[in-house]
Parts: C-alpha cells; sequence; structure tokens
C-alpha cells in the first residue's frame, strides 16, 4: 500500500487527529470501529476529514510531524483547502 498522513474529527471544528499509515483504508477502517483502545476511541474522533499520499513512508513520517507541530488554525485550514464542508472522505480510498 501507499503511505499516508490523515487528519481525523469528532465533528467540523471538533477535536482533530493526525496521523500516519502504510494502509489507509486499513487503518481508518480500524479508527472507525475502535478497535484499539487510545485518543481516537476516547474522544470519538472517526470522520477522515483530510488526507494524502506518499510515495514513502519516511516522507510521510516527516509530514505527519510537521503538521502535529502546527496550531489548530493552520490544521482548519489545511482541511478546508480541501474539504470546506468537512465531509466524511471514507467512501473516497475504499
Amino acid at each position: 500500500m501507499q503511505p499516508a498522513v490523515y487528519i481525523l474529527a469528532s465533528q467540523p471544528y471538533g477535536t482533530l487527529y493526525t496521523g500516519v499509515t502504510s494502509d489507509l483504508p486499513k487503518r481508518i477502517w480500524e479508527h472507525k470501529n475502535d478497535c484499539a483502545d487510545g485518543f481516537t476511541k476516547r474522544y470519538g474522533v472517526h470522520v477522515l476529514v483530510y488526507f494524502e499520499m506518499h510515495e514513502d513512508l519516511i516522507s510521510a513520517i516527516n509530514r505527519e510531524k510537521q503538521i502535529k507541530k502546527w496550531n489548530r488554525a493552520w490544521k482548519i485550514r489545511l482541511i478546508e483547502s480541501t474539504n470546506s464542508e468537512w465531509r466524511d472522505l471514507w467512501n473516497e480510498i475504499i
């Protein structure tokens, strides 16, 4: 699979979670189905609102670290640059 960086939200302008994976459909399914205890399960963060594909895992990890350092306003601008309605992008990746 192709590495990806993704952002999940609990609702529009709600709690955000940034992650990285080598299998985006599988990982988002795991989040949506609360397969692991942790932040997204605890706070109900299940809506895929942003993702970007990368050529290799190292570049994806570096991008995830960059986004995680950003303030909330920058993350919201990134999401709204491609998904102004905060739609769940799940159907676009399956």
